[in-house]
């Protein structure tokens, strides 16, 4: 295989630094790819392009997990467009602006449901984000900040559930290693036992709620949350949003119009999974995605009827609405398709392995979970893969805990754990991508603002792990929890505002 040592990082570097000066990220993407290619072809530009077009482009769509997955937004981008129409949010926000009437209680709210859809880090953005999108507005809480939150409770949530994709594929990565190590444990409690060192997803969740209640932001968040409050601008002028929220005329209806469909899809969802076994079993991803796209099938066909029925819109209107939905989610399935291939072609590079191999040598026992911790971040943040991130590390960060007598628990939840952090951070993630356009936000103008919260919450994880690998001891996410409080709060006092929180009357 050829080493392109430092060459293999450009065309990651080149992502990220058009996606941040042109603020264009289907352009950052396809510069990317195209790049990688010419580096793989030695420099030929016409075979570079047909092999970006022919290889890597047309590679992504065969992939069954990748057409599932824009399967899946299809129909996602359908169910979106109707809810947008039918007034539900509207009546939904309505009725809420009795008991929601803060902008910490409407973050909470969010925060909560983000939650709830704990099934699906891909379903999560875009149930949550339409659905919440209406009352953020009214109460100028600013879009920055509904993707902030959505994206700390899709990926970060998900990742700390053993019973659904997420849990099984890494489960699948445990096992293999401890069979060849000769481990008797069990990936479930190997699993289990390392939820406690995920310091970076248990802190991510915990994050919001922090914030929301003190109300205090700083960085690029405290701008975007001072532009709504005092001009009451959603987006910046130069702002290009992955999803403009279309209620240009809407009217406000009946609230069932959201939680009747929604009930028919987490009816069929479990409906359909259960007898595989789900919760309790874990069930195929092909599995669950296909009961997914069910759901959002059925919900859709039921809102479609609801909308008739109650005469908001008619059988043509809807229809039409729906089909228009799925046009929309275009932009976002163009932009996943060049996130994979971009991944495929640094898999190729050799990407991964030469990140590896500039931290290589003998390190300390105790040292492992924090190493792991910082190279898991850096090659998800350069790749966009949490999960290939985890694919990459588990063969080679369990073996050498054994070896070296580090605490392989703490080593496991530093691989999922630094994953997590990269992906976050990652202007090229899946999960990122989804969250701008949950919450109808610009997608630089999200990592801009998530990154410096990000940035703080992956330092006080990194001291955690260090703790945790002299220790040994799970105690090590409660002080990295405390050294996150003390830093926000130093960081709000010298460098932040404070965000009136102003009623829902006020808003209005």
């Amino acid at each position: 295989m050829t080493d392109y040592g430092f060459l293999s990082v450009i065309p990651v570097i080149l992502a990220v630094t058009i996606a941040i000066k042109y603020k264009n990220v289907v352009l950052a993407l396809f510069a990317s790819v195209l790049t990688g290619v010419m580096i793989l072809v030695n420099y030929n530009p016409i075979t570079a392009l047909t092999e970006t077009i022919q290889t890597y482009l047309f590679g992504q769509l065969q992939d069954s997990y990748n057409a599932g997955v824009l399967v899946l937004l299809v129909f996602i981008g359908g169910f979106i467009a109707l809810m947008e129409k039918s007034g539900g949010a509207l009546a939904f926000a309505s009725r809420a602006s009795k008991v929601i009437k803060s902008r910490a209680k409407v973050q909470m709210a969010a925060w909560i449901g983000g939650i709830i859809v704990f099934f699906s880090d891909l379903g999560t953005p875009l149930i949550v984000g339409p659905i919440f999108e209406p009352l953020f507005d009214k109460l100028k809480v600013s879009k920055e900040k509904l993707a902030y939150i959505i994206d700390s409770t899709a990926s970060p949530v998900a990742v700390l559930v053993p019973f659904i994709g997420w849990g099984v594929y890494i489960m699948g990565l445990i096992q293999k290693e401890y069979e060849l190590l000769g481990i008797t444990e069990s990936d479930w409690t190997a699993f289990i036992k390392s939820i406690p060192f995920n310091i970076y997803s248990i802190l991510a969740v915990l994050f919001v709620p922090l914030i929301a209640f003190t109300g205090y932001e700083f960085s690029a968040m405290a701008k975007a949350e001072k532009r709504v409050q005092e001009t009451g601008e959603k987006y910046w002028k130069t702002s290009k949003p992955m999803r403009k929220t279309d209620t240009a005329d809407a009217k406000e209806s009946k609230s069932s119009l959201i939680f009747v469909p929604l009930f028919v899809l987490f009816v069929t969802l479990f409906g359909i999974l259960a007898p595989l076994g789900f919760p309790f079993t874990q069930v195929p991803g092909s599995a669950f995605r296909g009961a997914l796209s069910t759901g959002y099938l059925l919900a859709a066909a039921v809102l479609i009827a609801m909308m008739v029925y109650y005469k908001v819109k008619s059988f043509e209107e809807t229809f039409s609405i729906y089909l228009g939905g799925m046009a929309k989610m275009m932009n976002v399935a163009i932009i996943l398709v060049l996130a994979w291939s971009l991944s495929a072609v640094s898999k190729e590079l050799g990407t991964s392995s030469y990140i590896i191999g500039i931290t290589d040598g003998n390190l300390p026992a105790f040292l492992i979970p924090a190493v792991t911790f910082l190279i898991g971040a850096v090659l998800s943040f350069a790749t966009g893969s949490s999960w290939g991130t985890y694919a990459i590390l588990m063969p080679l960060v369990i073996p050498m805990s054994v070896a070296l007598g580090a605490p392989i628990y703490a080593s496991i939840g530093a691989v999922l754990a630094g994953g997590m952090f990269g992906d976050h951070c990652s202007p090229i993630s899946d999960t990122t991508i989804l969250a701008s356009s949950g919450a109808g936000c610009d997608h630089v103008d999200h990592v801009k603002t998530q990154l410096p919260y990000a940035l703080m919450n992956g330092t006080a994880s990194f001291i955690g792990y260090l703790l945790a690998g002299i220790t040994g001891s799970a105690l090590s996410v409660v002080v990295s929890f405390a050294l996150l409080v003390t830093l926000y709060l130093i960081t709000s006092k010298y460098k932040g505002i404070k965000v009136s929180d102003v009623n829902y009357s006020e808003a209005a």
